[in-house]
């Protein structure tokens, strides 16, 4: 199975990249992860919010792997819990979808975009700093394998 992380920003802290690595390495051989930073556009100097978004959702639509299942992060999208989470790639996986999750910039993304999605997740209720979604959303996932694997990570 493959999974995508599109994530607007680049240059985040080390530790950021260490602990996404971390967990990424963990995936073993039946999940192929790559996490692609989108370069966000610059406010200011005559570009707003809306414009910057505009121009990010294109960068974003074509960094995405051709027939992925699109997943958005959202603040008002639905907030799975692991299981739930592992239910939903074990969907994924047997429908052999490649599955591609969009982590939004700063202002967040264009409505145009949460629409083309086929699913908006929300990971907490709280405003997270994007380098912190990284590595929340991919120990997620690595969360979510282990629990389809059986694998004692994950402790109900």
């Amino acid at each position: 199975m493959n999974i995508t992380v599109l994530a607007v920003g680049t240059k985040m802290p080390r530790w950021v990249d260490e602990a996404v690595n971390e967990y990424a390495k963990r995936f073993g051989r039946d999940i192929q992860y790559a996490l692609k930073e989108i370069k966000p556009e610059k406010r200011g100097a005559g570009v707003n919010a809306a414009q910057g978004m505009a121009v990010e959702e294109k960068r974003i639509v074509e960094a995405v792997p051709e027939g992925a299942y699109l997943v958005v992060l959202d603040e008002r999208g639905k907030a799975p819990t692991s299981l739930e989470l592992a239910a939903h790639l074990k969907d994924w996986q047997l429908q052999g979808e490649h599955v591609c999750f969009v982590i939004g910039g700063a202002d967040g993304m264009t409505d145009a975009l949460k629409q083309r999605a086929k699913m908006m997740l929300r990971l907490s209720s709280l405003t997270l700093p994007h380098g912190m979604v990284r590595v929340l959303l991919t120990e997620q996932l690595y969360r979510a394998v282990s629990i389809l694997n059986h694998h004692p990570y994950h402790r109900e």
